[in-house]
């Protein structure tokens, strides 16, 4: 049985930064593809950022050069280190893991999905 358990997140001000992390059991970090996503009120799921099996990254334009996403394969354990936070990084983050190896995941694929978390910027 794949689990995905977050941590981190919660609330700070505007150009701060938070780390959320995503231990995983049941499944391997280091051969598939994971991702990030978040949802604010009245909008859709977007990923954030990905990362696969040979760690290359990916990034939605809004969040380059302020969020990294990295993996701790012998932890297991997926992170995402937000810098420079914004009022409008406020959302449900989500990490997500891919079931197919040959993919990585998409809001509105049939993904392994950890809890969530609400993170909140205040200006």
């Amino acid at each position: 049985q794949v689990q995905l358990v977050e941590s981190g997140g919660g609330s700070v001000q505007a150009g701060g930064s938070l780390r959320r992390s995503c231990a995983a059991s049941g499944y391997t970090v280091s051969t598939y593809c994971m991702g990030w996503f978040r949802q604010a009120p009245g909008k859709e799921r977007e990923r954030v950022a990905s990362i696969n099996s040979i760690d290359t990254t990916t990034y939605t334009d809004s969040v380059k050069g302020r969020f990294t996403i990295s993996k701790d394969n012998a932890k297991n354990t997926l992170y995402l280190q937000m810098n420079s936070l914004k009022p409008e990084d406020t959302a449900m983050y989500y990490c997500a893991a891919a079931r197919d190896r040959r993919f990585c995941p998409s809001s509105v694929g049939n993904n392994y999905w950890g809890q969530g978390t609400q993170v909140t910027v205040s200006s």
